[in-house]
């Protein structure tokens, strides 16, 4: 089992990652403090490379590797589309070969675009197949270096990237509550990590779409429990088996609690997002600021930082949400 990351850990990953990714702005607007009685601004990672945060991990993972000596011939990650995109966005920055498993359902546009990045994709079926095991046996095949979505703590430490960023453009006038899309759980422990190092008492909460909550429950019940049947939804980013063993190591300690909104609430915050923000934001990427809209918690008076993690979204599915994600009165 890898070492957890800790705080120096994120540091580093910021100096390696230093003109290679963008330092993503933090947005505010009048209607969003309004909507929910608190001052929220709101980071855009959609404005990142590869259009979300999972670049910060993929490439950190990467310079890491090639930091030891340990750079391997060929990069193999498994991934329903925004790790996918990193892994080979960051295979292909240093001229490495990637093979990517994707599930067979995942949005075209994220399958496109991956392979746009050079990379050789193997389909799987989600719901039959061990994705695991797959790239298992392509790593055995062909050799290289397997890059998990999140349970790794090269990836952890370069999504804590993130939080980093937040805390230095935030110091003169810290944040009380942050919130942050939850998947495998490898972005907000990260964020987690640096956040509360900067502001031990900042609260940050975990989101998740209804019927894939298990970060929320597994916080509750103090173990890792799984999402069992895999969840089927708009928010396929935030689909993971469950928890990761090192990122709910650091989530069970730095976490106030999570959260859970519904598709309806997603696709308001998406169509939110794209009037006011000017921002496209995928499903899974939105759910932070659909609990914002949806005033999940007591917001009133707070300085809130609501994540933003991708803006990924096949074009039928953001035409669904500008449909039907019209704002009520």
């Amino acid at each position: 089992m890898w070492r957890e990351p800790v705080f120096e850990d994120i540091e580093a990953a910021a100096r390696r990652l230093a003109g290679r990714i963008h330092h993503t702005p933090l947005l505010r607007h009048p209607f969003l403090d309004q909507a929910s009685g608190a001052q929220v601004l709101l980071k855009a990672e959609p404005l990142q490379r590869t259009g979300s945060f999972k670049i910060r991990g993929a490439l950190n993972c990467l310079l890491a590797a090639a930091e030891r000596g340990e750079l391997p011939s060929r990069v193999i990650a498994y991934s329903s589309g925004n790790h996918a995109q990193a892994v080979a966005a960051a295979a292909a920055s240093l001229g490495l070969p990637a093979t990517i498993v994707m599930p067979a359902d995942a949005p075209a546009i994220k399958r496109r675009l991956t392979a746009r990045q050079g990379a050789e994709i193997v389909l799987y079926d989600r719901h039959r197949e061990s994705r695991e095991a797959i790239a298992q046996g392509v790593r055995e095949r062909l050799g290289g270096m397997i890059i998990p979505p999140f349970d790794h703590p090269d990836v952890i430490a370069g999504q804590g990237t993130l939080g980093l960023e937040i805390a230095r453009d935030t110091r003169d006038a810290p944040p009380e509550i942050a919130l942050v899309p939850a998947g495998g759980g490898g972005l907000i422990a990260g964020t987690a990590l640096a956040l509360r190092t900067a502001f031990p008492t900042l609260a940050v909460y975990a989101v998740e779409p209804e019927g894939a909550d298990d970060t929320a429950r597994s916080l509750a019940a103090g173990q890792r429990l799984a999402n069992d049947p895999l969840p089927q939804g708009i928010c396929d980013a935030l689909f993971a088996p469950m928890p990761g063993e090192l990122t709910f190591a650091l989530n069970r300690r730095l976490l106030a609690g999570g959260l859970t909104v519904s598709e309806e609430e997603v696709l308001r915050a998406m169509r939110f997002a794209f009037d006011h923000l000017k921002i496209v934001i995928e499903p899974g990427g939105a759910v932070a600021l659909a609990a914002v809209l949806a005033r999940r918690l007591p917001l009133a008076g707070r300085r809130v930082v609501v994540v933003a993690s991708g803006g990924n979204v096949d074009p039928a599915l953001f035409s669904r949400a500008l449909n039907e994600g019209e704002e009520r009165e």
